[in-house]
């Protein structure tokens, strides 16, 4: 037999009332469907707080992200040079910056030992002409003088 005053309690505390047996079973199990309730809703409560709190954190990302990107993309354009040498490449190449080159004013030189090495190769009269910007008729005389 254990005594209170061990330190160990006794059974749980029960109010004493009129009440019998089916009705205090009856009191508990509407005690407990409350509490089960009370732990759904704030279940629900809490699984609602994280979405939100997850798709608050995503938007953030999201926004950082796109200024960083606006931020890159504007020192870009004021120092194409030290933005290429920052950029990421698998080559190792540093400081390169593809630039068009405007070729309207090129002049091909039309070498006539080119023009009959191509056509040897396969190449057609019409794409040397083209490549070489003279007529077909020029590609054909070249050809005939050998």
């Amino acid at each position: 037999m254990v005594d209170k005053s061990w330190g160990v309690g006794g059974d749980a505390f029960r109010v004493r009332s009129n009440l019998g047996a089916a009705d205090r079973a009856e009191q508990r199990a509407e005690a407990r469907s409350a509490r089960t309730e009370a732990r759904a809703g704030a279940i629900a409560t809490r699984l609602d707080q994280r979405a939100a709190a997850r798709e608050a954190a995503a938007q953030a990302r999201e926004a950082a992200r796109t200024e960083r990107r606006d931020a890159q993309r504007a020192a870009a354009e004021r120092d194409p040079h030290s933005a290429a040498a920052r950029r990421i490449r698998t080559s190792g190449r540093k400081d390169v910056v593809r630039e068009q080159r405007d070729t309207r004013h090129y002049a091909t030189t039309v070498d006539h030992d080119r023009i009959r090495i191509l056509a040897r190769r396969g190449a057609s009269h019409t794409g040397l002409a083209a490549a070489f910007g003279i007529t077909v008729e020029a590609v054909e005389a070249v050809l005939a003088a050998e």
